[in-house]
């Protein structure tokens, strides 16, 4: 059986502790280094506390030198300063949890080329690369409830979302947003119209249907519990709901995370697990896709897990069936 060296750099956030959960039992898999520079030489499950019992892992200061793979689980910035200083071997594969190289104008660095990794829309490319930047968890849910229709060449009109997070989207750092008695019993809206995740949505889609120049505009949402995304997206459409349906089970046939719900779906559904859950309604002539993942799974860490599998020639659900938690 093939064993892959995985080593993780930001090993602290709660990007690398969903990494590690999914990782541990991975059958493919060895932790070769968790690097945290604050806390080198502590025992990992002293800051992934839900890891105790499992692991005996320590934090280092720095990798190994025998990783297959490397994922960046640094803050936003981080990760191109990090290759810049600590360039890997190229025979080493790199997967990017932050936006350094998302865009397609920052997608060198190092003598590397990153490809976006969004298997739903790029799984053949990511096959063949080298490193990979993993999609941001917002750009992950509109995407995933749009692409059949860019696909298709039907995106004629706006595209407008309304999109609500858990908390744990802004990251493990403490913030005035982010702590329990501002986030509990509350909801604000924040980065209206301007949320970082529109540039990468708006490449993909235009790589999808050329031309495609219509705005997005999307309202993020603070929402006031720890894990997933639940995105309204909705746009003018002539095409009948039964057609399409038909389009987005045609077009996610083949992509074993995403699911075309006739029911209406809920959020508890997407968490802990790496699927998108997608329902499809039409109103007049507004066709509204709802959207439901886990922003720290299939968001981020289970999504570089599906890119890893890739990657290296294993199936794309290899340690990734992960069940929900409804109650």
């Amino acid at each position: 059986m093939q064993t892959i060296k995985a080593g993780i750099v930001g090993g602290a956030g709660y990007t690398a502790g969903e990494l590690l959960r999914i990782l541990l039992p991975h059958p493919n898999v060895e932790i070769a280094a968790v690097v945290s520079s604050s806390n080198a030489g502590a025992p990992v499950a002293l800051v992934h506390d839900d890891l105790l019992g499992d692991t005996d892992l320590v934090f280092a200061s720095e990798l190994s030198g025998a990783e297959d793979v490397v994922f960046l689980c640094l803050g936003h910035g981080n990760s191109r300063a990090f290759l810049e200083k600590n360039p890997l071997p190229e025979t080493t594969r790199v997967i990017d949890l932050s936006n350094d190289f998302r865009l397609a104008a920052d997608r060198d660095v190092a003598g590397r080329h990153f490809v976006y990794g969004l298997p739903e829309a790029n799984r053949e490319e990511i096959r063949g690369a080298t490193s990979i930047a993993n999609p941001g968890c917002f750009a992950t849910a509109i995407q995933l409830a749009l692409l059949p229709l860019a696909a298709a060449g039907a995106l004629t009109e706006a595209v407008h979302v309304s999109a609500l997070t858990g908390s744990t989207g802004a990251g493990r750092a403490l913030s005035d947003t982010g702590n329990f008695s501002w986030r509990n019993n509350n909801v604000s809206v924040y980065k209206a119209f301007t949320h970082q995740h529109l540039g990468e949505i708006g490449e993909t889609l235009t790589g999808l249907q050329p031309g495609f120049g219509r705005p997005i505009h999307f309202i993020p949402y603070r929402g006031n519990f720890t894990r997933g995304i639940f995105a309204s997206v909705y746009t003018t459409s002539d095409l009948p709901l039964a057609g399409a349906q038909k389009l987005y089970q045609e077009y996610y046939r083949d992509a074993p995370f995403t699911v075309v719900s006739e029911r209406e779906i809920q959020l508890k559904q997407a968490v802990n697990n790496n699927k998108c859950f997608l329902h499809l309604a039409k109103h007049g002539d507004q066709l509204l896709i709802t959207s439901a993942i886990d922003n720290l799974v299939k968001g981020a860490s289970g999504q570089a897990v599906q890119n890893m599998n890739l990657l290296f020639g294993l199936d794309e659900t290899t340690g990734l069936r992960l069940k929900s938690t409804l109650f």
